[in-house]
């Protein structure tokens, strides 16, 4: 008989919804629950695609004796870290506060007012590795609390007082200079992985954001060293065994540090956020390389997480089933010889094994090796291996396909839309612009009420119940700013407007300029999250930095203008720290520095070949965070239009920084040379 969760829409909290464990979703019912039975609350958190949840669901959570135990002794919460990024930014900090570490499932035991007062992430069925059980874990809180209720009380209440004492003091909100970036560099260089490209050792995350500060910083300073790190870490990952050389796309992380074997499961940050570095190293250096990439990650997106109604789901499961009835991580693109043999002959396997990197002894598990392009001697012949690619690629597909995640979460499908945006602008793939398109469509639609307020998530169709945070605000600007450069209409840079405006009088404190990643109106926790360093994805606190800088240099706001240098404020005081835990915040620093430049393009309409020209050398400029409004002359569409006439009859592009114009120009060699660097 199905729980509670029965009803949720989250994909996650479905996939428990057929537990014995009588499952609540976060609720204040839930809580009252365990006030009414006097019992202390389970919460556990994870997501849909992550791998240990799935082994502690089927170890534990499926059992029925187990299940017994927790369904008289506790009240079971199940929450969806995607859906309430919140709550598990709260309880997350408190069990990293106590632990030193953490991670997904997170097990957490509160008091029936929402106090932590035990934590863990993963338990085993039985004791292994110095690890209790779960049942021990189980036993060993119930009797706590039984017997020793005053102490767990006493616990409880002083972790929240630690947390609330946690507050962030940034020092001033002044946005750091010269010297904070150049000292970031400095740290990043000393963190480097110079054989194997990235920073730090295993396992290793995909960089995303930190390459995009280096890119910048080396568009505005011509630091070569900049350059090369982005670069090498880029050719590195895209070889490796993290990236899908086959469909496109790139894994969680590496379990190595040298990028062969990833953790399988896609999330679409990772590949919206990648795919636009890789669309902007392209745009720094016409690597080869990183436009098939950009392009192939792109096309990666739209062909398997579009969802029905225009959005992209979250992710795909690192697991899958491996042709036995067995879920097994990595089954759907691990390849042994024989396999090869079996879809391409032998003498085209023998191509396929040397160009891929597959080996007899395997680069993962049980003789198999993840496709890699290693560094070779020798040249391949091109068409030959792209016909082998396509092959192995239709002969993937006949295996059981991992899950996927369904879930729209807007935060991310902000980063996607921005990403697809300028991908296909820079490649001249108006497809790609189009499917920035619809899903900026559905968000609007679906995800925004009239007040413009956002929804964190929908799915099928159907808006979530849950608020949007301040990442889903912030990013989703950075997506419409981007599509709204692109596209020449003005209504995209309209709607990022309402969202800052979210921002500035519900997330923004007023008196030290400091971020919160909930709004002031939303539900209280034990305390009022507040993150600005950047881990998978940006942090909001970031995000909306460089949201409120891009907005502002397209409308001249000033309180826009001035939220965004006090916000950077944090990155002053991490910079030079933590570079790589603030790479975004980096980034948004350097256009800051930059200016941003403020481009306008008129001609006598957005038809016009030369002024498409003219546009088209405006997004592909590496000025940091340069803003750029298209449209017809003596046209509304963007506030930088305004009082911009046609010089000598001829589309032409006005380039601005600070209180100072360049004189405009017709020629699009000129106004590249204004924009680079």
């Amino acid at each position: 008989m199905p729980n509670r969760l029965a009803h949720e829409t989250s994909p996650y909290l479905l996939q428990h919804a057929g537990n014995p464990v009588d499952w609540w979703p976060w609720s204040a019912e839930a809580f009252e629950e365990a006030r009414r039975r006097g019992v202390p609350v389970l919460l556990s958190v994870g997501y849909a695609s992550c791998h240990w949840c799935h082994v502690m669901a089927h170890e534990s959570f499926e059992d029925q004796a187990t299940a017994d135990h927790l369904n008289e002794h506790f009240v079971s919460v199940k929450v969806d870290r995607e859906e309430r990024p919140d709550v598990d930014a709260v309880y997350m900090e408190a069990v990293q506060a106590a632990t030193g570490q953490g991670g997904w499932p997170m097990t957490v035991f509160l008091t029936p007012d929402a106090e932590p007062f035990y934590f863990g992430t993963y338990f085993p069925p039985e004791p292994r590795h110095g690890m209790p059980s779960f049942k021990q874990v189980l036993e060993g809180v119930r009797q706590a609390w039984t017997d020793r209720r005053d102490e767990v009380a006493e616990v409880a209440g002083k972790i929240v007082r630690d947390l609330a004492g946690r507050e962030i003091s940034y020092g001033d909100s002044l946005a750091p200079g010269e010297q904070e970036l150049s000292q970031a560099l400095l740290g990043l260089t000393r963190e480097y992985d110079p054989q194997r490209g990235g920073f730090g050792g295993a396992p290793k995350f995909p960089p995303s954001m930190v390459l995009e500060f280096l890119l910048r910083h080396h568009a505005r300073t011509g630091a070569e060293g900049a350059l090369q790190m982005a670069r090498d870490t880029c050719e590195r990952m895209a070889r490796g065994g993290i990236y899908d050389q086959l469909g496109g796309g790139f894994a969680r992380y590496s379990v190595d540090r040298d990028w062969t074997v990833p953790h399988f499961e896609k999330m679409l940050y990772d590949n919206a956020l990648l795919c636009r570095v890789y669309a902007h190293l392209w745009r720094a250096t016409g690597s080869e390389l990183a436009r098939r990439v950009a392009l192939e990650t792109a096309d990666f997106m739209v062909r398997e997480l579009r969802t029905e109604q225009g959005g992209f789901a979250s992710a795909l499961d690192a697991d899958s089933d491996d042709g036995t009835g067995r879920h097994v991580e990595g089954a759907y693109y691990a390849w042994t010889p024989a396999q090869l043999k079996d879809v391409l002959g032998e003498e085209d396997a023998e191509l396929a094994a040397r160009h891929f990197g597959v080996t007899e002894e395997g680069t993962f598990e049980h003789g198999s090796s993840v496709l890699q392009l290693p560094e070779q001697e020798g040249l391949f012949d091109a068409a030959k291996i792209e016909s082998i690619r396509s092959r192995l690629l239709r002969a993937r597909t006949g295996r059981p396909a991992p899950g996927r995640d369904d879930k729209v979460v807007a935060a991310w499908n902000g980063l996607a839309i921005a990403a697809l945006a300028e991908t296909g602008a820079y490649f001249e793939r108006p497809d790609l612009v189009d499917a920035a398109l619809a899903a900026a469509d559905l968000l609007v639609r679906l995800h925004l009420d009239d007040q413009a307020r956002i929804a964190r998530t929908s799915k099928d169709g159907q808006a979530g119940a849950n608020a949007g945070v301040l990442e889903d605000y912030a990013d989703v600007a950075e997506g419409f700013l981007a599509l709204a450069s692109v596209t020449g209409e003005g209504v995209w840079l309209e709607f990022a407007g309402f969202l800052l405006d979210h921002v500035l009088t519900r997330f923004v404190d007023a008196e030290t300029g400091a971020l919160y990643d909930t709004a002031v109106d939303a539900e209280q926790l034990i305390r009022r999250p507040q993150d600005p360093t950047d881990n998978a994805a940006p942090s909001g606190w970031t995000a909306a930095a460089a949201a409120l800088l891009g907005y502002a240099a397209h409308t001249g706001s000033e309180p826009h203008r001035t939220a965004a240098e006090r916000a950077l404020g944090v990155v002053k005081a991490l910079g030079p720290r933590v570079p790589r835990f603030i790479g975004w915040g980096l980034a948004a620093a350097e256009a800051l520095l930059d200016g941003p430049r403020e481009v306008a393009v008129v001609g006598e309409g957005l038809d016009d070949p030369a002024a498409r020209e003219l546009h088209r050398t405006a997004l592909l400029a590496t000025a940091p965070g340069a803003v750029v409004a298209f449209g017809a002359a003596g046209g509304d569409e963007f506030p930088l239009l305004v009082g911009r006439p046609l010089v000598g009859g001829e589309p032409t592009a006005y380039v601005c920084r600070g209180f100072t114009c360049d004189a405009p120009t017709t020629d699009p060699q000129r106004l590249g040379d204004a924009l680079s660097g």
